[in-house]
C-alpha cells in the first residue's frame, strides 16, 4: 500500500473551453463594416463642403481671372534654375579627396 503525502496535479487545462472563432470574425467585419460607413459618410460630406466653395467670376477687362503673378512666377523659375546649374557644375567638378580603396 502507498501512503500518497504530496501529490501534485498537473492538469491546469480549463475544462471544456473552446475559442469561438465564428464571433470574432463577425466583429472584425461588423468592426469594417462600420469604418467604411464612416469613411463613406464623411468623404460625402468633405465633398459638399469643397463643392460649395465659391468660385471666382469677375473676370475684369480681359476677361480672365488673374491667378498667377508673373513677377513671383518668374523668380521662382530663376531660383530653380540657378539650383539645377550649381548642381550640374558640382556633379561636373573634380573630387577633392583622392578615395583610398583604389
Amino acid at each position: 500500500m502507498k501512503i500518497k503525502l504530496f501529490t501534485k496535479e498537473n492538469n491546469f487545462k480549463k475544462k471544456d473551453f473552446a475559442l469561438n472563432s465564428g464571433f470574432y470574425w463577425k466583429l472584425v467585419v461588423g468592426i469594417a463594416f462600420t469604418i467604411i460607413i464612416i469613411s463613406a459618410v464623411f468623404s460625402y460630406h468633405f465633398f459638399v463642403e469643397i463643392n460649395r466653395e465659391h468660385v471666382l467670376t469677375d473676370a475684369g477687362e480681359g476677361g480672365e481671372v488673374p491667378s498667377i503673378n508673373m513677377e513671383r512666377f518668374k523668380k521662382v523659375l530663376n531660383y530653380f534654375s540657378e539650383k539645377e546649374q550649381q548642381s550640374i557644375k558640382i556633379l561636373n567638378s573634380p573630387v577633392p579627396v583622392v578615395d583610398p580603396s583604389r
